[in-house]
């Protein structure tokens, strides 16, 4: 028979690691996705068909999921990328066996129609971002968030891509609905200028990652008179779209950048297979931002429970000021002091 001592031992050496097991699950459950982006052998053509040898050699990302991560979208979705000294490319096959669009004005808001959409933050630090959007017209809403949504930043819709690319390519026929289409495909090429500063020199992140997320959205369509449209209920409203993405959000909401995938851009050339993994302070600031989402809404941050990450206990502390608060811990794995301030913004230091 044991003695109560070394049951007691037993029991907690025995909770802490199922408290381990558990947050290694968990952090596998709630890891976004990561892609190697490869250097491009010779030129690309952007006519939305991807014939070239460097598409044919590049891997595709995971199919799309459903935003909130657990349903599988009705119908499939994946993404290809490349990048060479001068732009940075994307392709996307979007499979539709009804492929309509109706909007044709520049800078309108696209997501009424099906659509593909690029989320793009540089820095990593949900600041400072971009979101682009298409139709299958190749009809572009292009803009710049200064700040997500929650924190009331400032939305350029007007910003533009200087130099930006597309194309579409439509296997099957457009706004035809006499017929069923294979899908429709999209072609993208973005300079590197786009986040050069002014006066600045531009700076491409070889062997660096980025922060970038795509989404889908598709409605449920009706016909009036041969035209597609948007579907309504029986009280005039529209159907809630389907929003399908790369790289799970855990809400339905595109605006949280700290759930967007890592894509890393390699200077090996594609056909070369090269290895990324992300980075262990990535998973602290996942955690970080849990608590910073927290706080936000009701005042309440479970800090001193802290996170068993990686087999380090991460306990942040919360330090509040008259205009504002931080929450930040120092890495175990870099001695970096990483932080989330009030306005949601991520420093390392």
């Amino acid at each position: 028979m044991f003695s109560p001592s070394l049951t007691k031992k037993k029991l907690i050496a025995f909770l802490l690691f199922l408290l381990y097991v558990g947050g290694a699950f968990l952090i596998a459950q709630n890891e976004p996705r990561s892609y190697v982006a490869n250097k491009v052998i010779g030129k690309i053509n952007i006519d939305g068909k991807a014939d070239e040898s460097s598409w044919q050699k590049a891997k595709w990302t995971n199919t799309f999921i459903d935003i909130e991560g657990v349903k599988v979208p009705k119908y499939k979705t994946q993404v290809k990328m490349l990048w060479d000294d001068v732009n940075l490319y994307f392709f996307a096959q979007l499979e539709e066996p009804h492929v309509w669009a109706s909007l044709k004005q520049r800078d309108t808001i696209i997501f009424y129609n099906n659509d593909f959409e690029i989320f793009i933050d540089p820095e990593g630090d949900t600041h400072n971002y971009y979101e682009y959007e298409m139709n299958a017209l190749n009809t572009i809403w292009d803009l710049f968030l200064s700040k997500p949504y929650r924190n009331n930043g400032r939305i350029l819709g007007g910003w533009d891509f200087k130099g930006l690319q597309s194309a579409v390519h439509v296997q099957g026929t457009l706004n035809n609905p006499t017929d069923i289409d294979k899908g429709w495909s999209v072609e993208i090429a973005i300079p590197w200028s786009f986040v050069t500063e002014p006066g600045g020199k531009t700076k491409i992140p070889k062997n660096e990652f980025w922060r970038i997320n795509f989404s889908r959205v598709n409605w449920d369509f009706s016909l009036n008179k041969g035209k597609y449209a948007r579907k309504k209920d029986k009280k005039g409203n529209f159907l809630h779209e389907n929003n399908w993405v790369w790289s799970p959000q855990g809400v339905i909401n595109m605006h949280e950048p700290e759930h967007w995938g890592y894509v890393y851009f390699s200077e090996e050339e594609v056909g070369v297979n090269t290895s990324f993994t992300i980075p262990k302070d990535e998973h602290i600031k996942w955690y970080l931002y849990q608590l910073f989402r927290n706080y936000s809404k009701d005042g309440k941050a479970d800090l001193k429970i802290g996170k068993l990450i990686l087999g380090e206990y991460i306990i942040p502390d919360i330090h509040t000021y008259e205009f504002g608060w931080t929450i930040s811990v120092k890495s175990p794995f870099t001695n970096k002091l990483l932080s989330v301030t009030n306005e949601g913004k991520f420093k390392a230091q």
